[in-house]
Order: structure tokens, then sequence, then C-alpha cells
């Protein structure tokens, strides 16, 4: 079982994300509103996952974002949030799960959490089908993330 090595060099270490690290939440763009760190000295940067792959993966459902927060890696979608948009977000998700294992071993083995971060308002029923495959999947669905 090996180490840890942190998220800026588990970025350096996976080929495909290599030249896509950015210091801070520089990567999320403007979506950089959507996420609230407590303290931003414990940001350990960010990758734009999508763009990064899309010259591989050109017709897969691509993750969006990677970010590294105080040792931990938050992989974060940022997608309108209705019922019927559950489906294609999981996706992504057994996308990201298998681009991970694939191309992404160091990052794997980093302390994860997955975030899906309503671009609207969110309009997926409490108590429903989708809520509930959602919360067996892992990812929490949330209006912006605060760290």
């Amino acid at each position: 079982m090996s180490l840890k090595m942190g998220f800026k060099a588990a970025i350096a270490a996976t080929p495909l994300l290599k030249n896509a690290y950015k210091e801070g939440l520089q990567a999320l763009g403007s979506y950089s509103v959507k996420v609230k760190p407590t303290d931003t000295k414990k940001c350990e940067g960010s990758v734009d996952i999508d763009v990064a792959v899309k010259a591989v993966y050109p017709e897969e459902s691509r993750w969006d974002y990677a970010i590294g927060y105080d040792g931990k890696t938050y992989f974060i979608e940022i997608h309108s949030a209705e019922t019927s948009q559950v489906t294609p977000v999981l996706k992504k998700f057994v996308w990201l799960k298998d681009f991970l294992v694939a191309e992404a071993s160091e990052l794997n083995k980093e302390n994860k959490r997955f975030y899906w971060i309503a671009s609207g308002r969110t309009q997926i029923l409490k108590g429903s089908v989708q809520e509930r495959k959602l919360a067996l999947s892992g990812i929490m669905l949330v209006g912006q993330l605060n760290l």
C-alpha cells in the first residue's frame, strides 16, 4: 500500500491532467464563485478535467473538475439540477471512476469527495427515486460547496 502524495503531485503524475493544473480555484473559471473555502491557504489547486481530457475522450460524458483542499480531493460536477439530469450526472460519475482507475491511479489514492453543484435552482424532489439514486451513488448535491 503506497502513501498518498497530495493533490498537486497526484495531478502531476497523471499524464492527461498534468498540464491542466491551476493554482487555487482558477481551473473553475467563473464557477469558482460556487466554491467557498473557509481558508484559502488550504486550497491546493484545481484542474478542469473535462477540458483536459476532451481530445482523448471526445464522445464520453466527462466529469468537470477536481479541487485539492486541506488534504482531500473534491470532484465537482456543475450541472443543472433537475430530475431529468440525475441519469446524465450518474453517467459522468461512472466515467470519472473508470478514468481514475485507468488513467489517474495516484489521484485515485487521494481522500475523495464527490459533489454535484447545482448551476441554478435545485429541482430534484426530496424522497424521489432520483434523489435516492444520487444518495446511493455517494454524490452530494449542493447549491454551493463550503469547504
